[in-house]
């Protein structure tokens, strides 16, 4: 049942752009919490007509934010780079978008401090697969047969992903398929910070290219099973780590991390 308060709204277009603006304003400043919440009830599209609740919300999709006395603060501000919990994921599916496919399986590995700490890896039921997917991951219908069903598996990954930093290799297809299939089941949907080892590998390794089959090359990373999304999870955790080493000194919290990865300092631009 629908809570009467909440609010029939598409949220998909403007949400994106106010909860950036949300994230640029706590960038400059720790916010009060009266202004914080008041922010939020100016927000026309969101889920919640009252602002403590869809602040709860928030948190719950995994914005990392947190109240110290009086003022809202955003955690990937102050936090050291180096004492981040990154949350390296992948996927693999079996069609282009959540309306025409799904998950079939999700694997992801936790970042810190230079170490693996924790580890998610499931495949996902699912009635059909198409043939060329099948060749490009080795995944078969027969092996999915008594997989968890995605709902379950994406209720499980959310709370194993908590509020930590959602990193992928080519991070918008990642980020949003899973937002999105978040979405469909009712469960919220992703507001994790987030970056992308493309764009940052892009800016610390010099490379002539930059998927993660070069990228493992390069770098020497010798794990197998391409294309399955645990063992390219764990590739990417590599390309992370090889790139943490080569920030320039100046660096020192996660949003500047992430910045970094959007700003101008691309190696070989050409490529």
């Amino acid at each position: 049942m629908r809570s009467k308060n909440r609010k029939n709204r598409n949220r998909k277009s403007t949400h994106v752009s106010n909860i950036d603006k949300l994230i640029a304003k706590l960038n400059k400043k720790d916010m009060p919490l009266d202004e914080f919440l008041a922010t939020l009830d100016s927000f026309k599209d969101t889920f919640y007509e009252n602002a403590e609740l869809e602040m709860e919300l928030l948190l719950s999709n995994g914005l990392p934010i947190e109240l110290e006395g009086e003022n809202i603060f955003l955690k990937t501000n102050k936090t050291p780079f180096k004492e981040q919990t990154f949350c390296i994921v992948d996927i693999e599916t079996n069609g282009s978008d959540v309306s025409k496919g799904q998950i079939i399986e999700l694997g992801a590995v936790k970042y810190k401090n230079g170490k693996i700490i924790d580890s998610f890896d499931s495949l996902v039921f699912a009635k059909s697969i198409p043939r060329y997917i099948q060749e490009v991951t080795n995944i078969t219908p027969k092996m999915l047969e008594n997989a968890p069903v995605v709902e379950k598996v994406l209720k499980e990954f959310k709370l194993f992903l908590e509020d930590d930093v959602f990193v992928a290799h080519d991070i918008k297809f990642d980020y949003n398929f899973i937002s999105d299939s978040l979405k469909k089941y009712h469960l919220g949907q992703l507001e994790n910070r987030k970056l992308c080892t493309i764009a940052l590998a892009r800016r610390t390794i010099d490379a002539q290219r930059y998927g993660l089959d070069f990228l493992k090359e390069l770098l020497h990373i010798k794990i197998d099973n391409l294309h399955r999304a645990y063992s390219d999870a764990l590739s990417t955790t590599y390309i992370l780590q090889e790139s943490l080493k080569n920030l320039p000194i100046d660096i020192l919290t996660t949003e500047e991390l992430i910045n970094f990865s959007k700003s101008d300092n691309i190696i070989n631009k050409g490529r």
